[in-house]
């Protein structure tokens, strides 16, 4: 498999086992990728003035952008990007310097911005904006532009978590057997 992997200013991206990155996407600088990620075509995740992780058996849909905040006076830290585990990201989101927990879906289209927090179990529906330093609550589904707590989740979403960030891991199974 080829990486589209390359350095910042001599920090290069870390990559885990058993990954796929699809040769269109382009993955740049201080990004820490685990084990059984899947990164689909014309994603563009940029950690250059800031860090990007992404926890293992998580999938980033095609066209996704993945970006961070620069440090500065005004915010010492900065907004990195951190994507917890089993994440499922959808076609074409905007992930900027937020945090995500465990078992999320991020529907596609959806946009999270700097500062906001999304613990664990959560659903964003497709095309959400998510407004700087919001916090989203475990267990529930949010929609809308700004996003709003809806419900919520039932079991059998709860279950389709995990089920969705597995059927990736698969998935790109199959495209690391095709491409070796």
């Amino acid at each position: 498999m080829k990486l589209t992997t390359r350095p910042y200013k001599g920090i290069y991206p870390k990559i885990g086992k058993d990954v796929y990155i699809d040769t269109s996407s382009v993955i740049v600088g201080d990004i820490t990728v685990g084990d059984d990620v899947s990164i689909w075509p014309l994603v563009a995740a940029r950690g250059d003035v800031n860090s990007i992780t992404i926890g293992k058996r998580t999938n980033i849909q095609d066209g996704t952008v993945l970006h961070v905040t620069h440090k500065s006076k005004i915010n010492p830290d900065g907004y990195a990007l951190i994507i917890g585990e089993d994440v499922t990201v959808g076609h074409k989101c905007m992930l900027h310097g937020c945090s995500l927990g465990d078992r999320i879906l991020v529907g596609m289209g959806a946009i999270i911005m700097d500062g906001v927090v999304v613990q664990d179990d959560v659903f964003i529906g497709a095309g959400t904006l998510v407004p700087p330093n919001k916090t989203l609550e475990s267990g529930y589904l949010y929609v809308g532009n700004p996003a709003k707590k809806i419900r919520a989740l039932t079991e059998s979403e709860l279950s389709f978590l995990s089920y969705s960030a597995n059927n990736y891991v698969n998935l790109k199974n199959d495209y690391l057997i095709m491409d070796s």
